[in-house]
């Protein structure tokens, strides 16, 4: 039998909820990943896994087949990565824990995505400062030069098929969490990753509702490293609401800017979380680093000063401003050169009180009606966040498009999809 009708007929087994064996989920992967199989027949495959799930084992072969259909790079040593399973819109850590890592003196090539089902995906964000489409010569050279990367991993065949299946799962915002954990873990392994800190937020309008979820996905995380031999750690948090202000590519790269640059209206949540993620990160790396940890340990008492230091000194700016260099961006951008949509409306509150509710959900509606992510300069500045205290006629949030029609088309949404409750 032919690969396509492997492929056909595992199609049909997962359907009926049956079991596949490696071969053919090579032969699905394959033919994904080479656009034989069609958007109808590759729609059929994505949500027999939705609805059915994977065993373990399935999990096991799908991350390997996706890999094994793809191109792959090497780096020698420690390769450390960050990832966040994202579902959170105005949370852009991965542009301030890349310079961090890199300044440390670890390698960190970074294949991020584009928006899936937020309004901006890190590739997104990144575009905003520079290039992201880049060939495996070009980030063997990045690397070497800067220790980092921010590129798009679609740029070249890197777990293509992922990239075909993501495009299928777009327009429905929604990812199984089998299906995210393959994503990760295909795009970790095809980078060269082998130190990886996966962030899992979960709270009522994310991605994960339920703490519960979420350890059972970390589980399936570390599960995968291990039969990958890569070193892998979890950190699950509660996120009711986006660790930064803005929403949107060029406004939430904004925000990493002003983090890096250490404004005075820097966004203290959202360096928080960059700070503990990188802090973790360092620490799963200095494990397996003798010298490193040594000369950390004369200075620092642990990997959270020693992030906080790098940060706070300015190493972490120039770090990224080289970064930005390399991939062809201009590495004296600051945030004060961002400038959103020329199309803007300021939305006041309607009475006083403190918001105790922010809809991540129906942030991320608002911010694709009004453009984003394919027009960099849609999105949402927010004004105020969950807990505070806003009074009648104070400005809540801000909207920002790149079209007047766009925008108009917003504002009558905002009755169906609210952003806060008072």
């Amino acid at each position: 039998m032919d690969e396509r009708n492997i492929a056909l007929e595992a199609i049909r087994k997962k359907l009926i909820g049956k079991k596949l064996s490696y071969q053919e989920i090579y032969a699905i992967m394959d033919e994904i990943s080479n656009k034989k199989l069609g958007d109808i027949l590759s729609t059929y495959f994505v949500a027999s896994g939705y609805s059915k799930g994977f065993s373990n084992e399935e999990i096991y072969h799908l991350t390997r087949a996706m890999v094994e259909t793809g191109e792959k790079l090497h780096f020698r040593g420690i390769v450390a990565d960050k990832h966040s399973i994202g579902g959170i819109p105005g949370t852009r850590v991965t542009l301030i824990t890349v310079p961090i890592i890199a300044s440390a003196g670890f390698k960190i090539p970074k294949s991020s995505s584009r928006a899936i089902t937020t309004p901006a995906g890190t590739a997104d964000a990144m575009e905003v400062l520079s290039d992201v489409t880049f060939n495996e010569k070009e980030i063997y050279k990045i690397v070497e030069q800067t220790r980092g990367c921010i590129v798009w991993g679609g740029s070249f065949k890197i777990a293509p098929a992922d990239d075909e299946i993501i495009r299928i799962e777009e327009p429905l915002l929604f990812e199984s969490y089998d299906k995210i954990l393959v994503s990760v873990m295909a795009k970790k392994i095809a980078f060269g990753s082998n130190h990886v800190i996966i962030d899992l937020p979960y709270g009522k309008t994310v991605k994960i509702r339920k703490l519960e979820d979420a350890k059972l996905l970390g589980e399936k995380f570390k599960y995968l490293a291990h039969k990958f031999n890569i070193k892998l750690e979890v950190s699950i948090s509660k996120a009711d609401q986006p660790a930064g202000s803005g929403i949107g590519p060029l406004l939430e790269a904004r925000e990493a800017l002003k983090v890096l640059e250490q404004v005075k209206e820097k966004p203290l949540l959202l360096e928080e979380k960059a700070l503990q993620l990188s802090s973790q990160l360092l620490e799963l790396c200095v494990r397996d680093s003798a010298s490193i940890k040594k000369d950390m340990l004369r200075k620092y008492k642990n990997t959270e000063e020693w992030a906080k230091d790098i940060l706070k000194s300015g190493k972490a700016l120039l770090k990224m401003k080289e970064i930005i260099k390399a991939q062809r961006g201009d590495p004296n951008i600051t945030s004060s050169d961002l400038h959103p949509g020329e199309f803007s409306f300021n939305v006041k509150a309607e009475k006083t009180g403190k918001i105790s509710f922010i809809d991540n959900k129906n942030l991320t509606i608002i911010a694709k009606i009004l453009g984003a992510p394919q027009n960099k300069k849609a999105g949402i500045y927010i004004h105020k966040k969950l807990g505070e205290i806003i009074e009648k006629g104070e400005l809540a949030y801000t909207l920002y498009s790149e079209s007047r029609y766009k925008l108009n088309e917003a504002l009558d949404s905002l009755s169906l999809f609210p952003l806060f409750k008072i």
